[in-house]
């Protein structure tokens, strides 16, 4: 079982940066992908960054070279530095335990509560 909360999101300027970050439970967080999600308001939830046990990360088209996804194992912690921010990127975030980048939501078996980022113009 694994617990996961985010923190660090907030209201930014477009063109600004956010770092959110996501504190898992348990002992064998290093052993698991992680990924962080978002979620605006009358869409599906996106998988926008996916970092492996291995360190081994992708990306959404929509956030190349924007956002970066880090975990610290020692810490228990992933996560997602957003810079050049858009109002476009205006959403819930999550952080998710356990999927892969290719399957999706589905393939995902634990989840935060989500942190709202939102990006004014």
């Amino acid at each position: 079982q694994v617990q996961l909360v985010e923190s660090g999101g907030g209201l930014v300027q477009a063109g600004g940066s956010l770092r959110l970050s996501c504190a898992a439970s348990g002992r064998t967080f290093g052993s698991y992908a992680m990924g962080w999600f978002r979620q605006a308001p009358g869409k599906e939830r996106e998988l926008v960054a996916h970092i492996t046990s291995g360190g081994s990360t992708n990306y959404a088209d929509s956030v190349k070279g924007r956002f970066t996804i880090s975990r610290d194992n020692a810490k228990n912690t992933v996560y997602l530095q957003m810079n050049s921010l858009k109002p476009e990127d205006t959403a819930v975030y999550y952080c998710a335990a356990g999927g892969s980048f290719y399957y999706g939501a589905r393939s995902f078996n634990y989840w935060g509560q989500g942190t709202q980022v939102t990006v004014s113009s």
